[in-house]
């Protein structure tokens, strides 16, 4: 059922969202959107309220185990979500569609805002980042900023934004203004780099390609992340774990990790997201940021003057269970001890807007009841949530035409922007390109090396070799913790060995994968050219190493000697492992 259009008296077109028949004042598009929320803030019920304060997960359809979540909009009456899956961009919109005809459905036909973690690179991970749907492919964000050029990163995220856009996803959860001071973190690829004053650079660029100069209704709203800066994780550990509970600042940077939110505050971010981590010695209180008022109401509110919309990190209070897979534990650091109900009274006093993950009103629902939380509280939240709502235009036409968007998604124009940005990123870390007939390779593809040469199986009857190392991590165990990549960034001896014996044999070109700041020391000797990449397509790889094409990115952290030297450093100190193989800003240029 989809809101009837209907024309006002002196014909302005209008949707009748609560099926009155008449243009209330929140239905009205040439209203301010601060009189269109008010006049609906006035008509909602607490309950209505309460479930705007969620900000649940939805796959398309029924997938295995995992319900589509239709009930939580005509049950419950959730009107966010973040998409755990993208399908071709013809079934996301549709599914944009039919999700919007079942808002418009409900009481006052509040429209439904879809948002999600980053599609266009090559990551996949279930809690931070997903590859598919069609989309253009670029490198991962640490690839942006390896091109250091903030105009491609600007068109590229407008292209973001364009094809987002085309299949109903109007919300970005990132990106991420994490500075990548300790190397061991898992998170690193989504950051742009260890450098306060390049990640401000691309953070800018980010921002401004996917939200415009304003936001309206041709916008996606950037979730930016996580804050006071998710960077310094103890250890190198990860937050959505134990072990990662903490932040910590031994060197006493904490403002420095500030400086990449101070550039997205400046660009007019929509919204924010803090970290689920404890900013332990930084004079703030000591629970996790996602309950932390010196955080969210002091120094966000407070001192920087936010006035958007605050989402907590997902399923920091109850956790998430996929229905006979696994049941995840929640990130309530700091406050492990205190009831769910009083970890909501704490993110709610704490100044949050929306609950990441939770799809259950009666969370908030109770704490009203009990007293601890006001309406006029919830008040605050709501009208922050609304008013995005009314500046992306959903409420006037929430709706997206599926022909037009498997048109506009992954156009060629598009793929090739994002072909040319993973070109950009290769960073030329040693060595010279190679000509050669008859290659050998490893973790490229044999059909597309094919297009350069004869691809032999045994490296004595080739005359160059071009192999793909992925970064060093430590494997774990359990569903999610294996897909972060932490710990190590050495190479087994093994592989070192391999890589050496094959360079011993013939001319070979090794082509690193840098999500984390691997360490080459023991691979780089062996090496006729070593390439630095962040998501690149075999394709790209290739004519990188054949010399076919220039290697223009520079290196957006330091690459360390070791991994001794990493644990020596401060994990919130920029720059600080001792004499690393290769420093921040790196690159071969031409006559060098």
């Amino acid at each position: 059922m989809t809101a009837p259009l209907l024309r006002h008296t002196d014909g302005t077109p209008f949707r009748d969202l609560n099926h009155n028949g008449t243009m209330e004042p929140y239905e009205d598009p040439r209203l301010p959107a601060e009189e269109r929320v008010e006049d609906l803030l006035g008509r909602m019920t607490v309950e209505e309220k309460a479930a705007q304060m969620l900000h649940g997960r939805m796959l398309p359809g029924n997938q295995g185990p995992f319900p589509s979540g239709d009930h939580l909009i005509t049950e419950r009456g959730l009107t966010a979500f973040g998409m755990m899956s993208v399908p071709d961009a013809r079934t996301m919109a549709e599914w944009n569609n039919h999700v919007q005809d079942l808002a418009a459905a409900t009481r006052l036909g509040i429209p439904v805002t879809l948002a999600s973690d980053p599609r266009h690179g090559f990551t996949t991970n279930p809690a931070t980042a997903f590859a598919g749907g069609g989309f253009s492919t670029g490198p991962e964000p640490i690839g942006l900023a390896a091109t250091d050029d903030a105009e491609l990163v600007r068109r590229y995220a407008d292209l973001i934004r364009r094809e987002l856009c085309a299949v109903g996803i109007r919300v970005a959860i990132h990106p991420m203004a994490d500075l990548a001071t300790e190397p061991r973190w898992a998170r690193i690829s989504g950051t742009f780099g260890e450098d306060p004053e390049r990640a401000s650079r691309m953070i800018t660029a980010y921002i401004q390609g996917l939200q415009g100069e304003r936001i309206g209704p041709d916008s996606v709203a950037c979730m930016t992340k996580h804050f006071p800066g998710g960077g310094p994780q103890a250890g190198g550990e990860d937050s959505h774990f134990a072990a990662g509970r903490r932040l910590v600042y031994p060197g006493g940077e904490f403002k420095t990790h500030l400086r990449p939110f101070e550039a997205a505050f400046a660009a007019g971010t929509a919204q924010i997201m803090p970290a689920y981590a404890i900013p332990s010695g930084s004079g703030l209180t000591e629970v996790g940021a996602n309950f932390n008022r010196d955080v969210i109401t002091g120094l966000l509110r407070g001192e920087y003057g936010f006035d958007g919309v605050v989402c907590t990190d997902f399923n920091a209070i109850t956790g998430m269970e996929i229905p006979g897979l696994v049941a995840l534990p929640p990130r309530h650091w700091g406050v492990e001890e205190l009831s769910v109900a009083e970890q909501v009274v704490l993110t709610l006093e704490a100044g949050a807007d929306q609950l990441g993950g939770e799809t259950d009103p009666e969370l908030i629902l109770g704490a009203v009841r009990s007293g601890a939380v006001t309406e006029a509280r919830l008040d605050e939240s709501v009208r922050r949530i609304l008013r995005d709502k009314f500046r992306l235009g959903l409420f006037d036409d929430p709706y997206v035409d599926p022909d037009a968007a498997a048109d506009l998604v992954g156009t060629p124009d598009g793929r090739a922007l994002g072909v040319e940005v993973q070109r950009r990123s290769l960073v030329h870390l040693a060595g010279s390109p190679r000509a050669g007939s008859r290659l050998y390779v490893e973790g490229v593809d044999p059909a597309v090396a094919a297009g350069y040469g004869t691809v032999v199986e045994d490296p004595a009857r080739a005359d160059l070799a071009v192999v793909r190392l992925a970064t060093p991590y430590e494997r774990r165990e359990g569903m999610l913790e294996r897909h972060f990549h932490g710990g190590t960034l050495e190479f087994e001896q093994a592989e070192v060995d391999r890589v050496a014996a094959l360079a011993a044999v013939v001319p070979t070109v090794v082509v690193a994968q840098l999500e984390r700041p691997a360490v080459l020391t023991p691979i780089a000797p062996y090496a006729a050219l070593l390439i630095g990449e962040f998501g690149a397509a075999d394709e790209v790889v290739l004519d990188a190493a054949l010399g076919r094409g220039p290697m223009t990115g520079s290196l957006p952290f330091d690459l360390p000697i070791s991994d001794a030297a990493v644990a020596e450093s401060r994990e919130d100190v920029p720059f600080d492992t001792r004499g690393p193989l290769f420093r921040y800003g790196h690159r071969v240029t031409d006559g060098n």
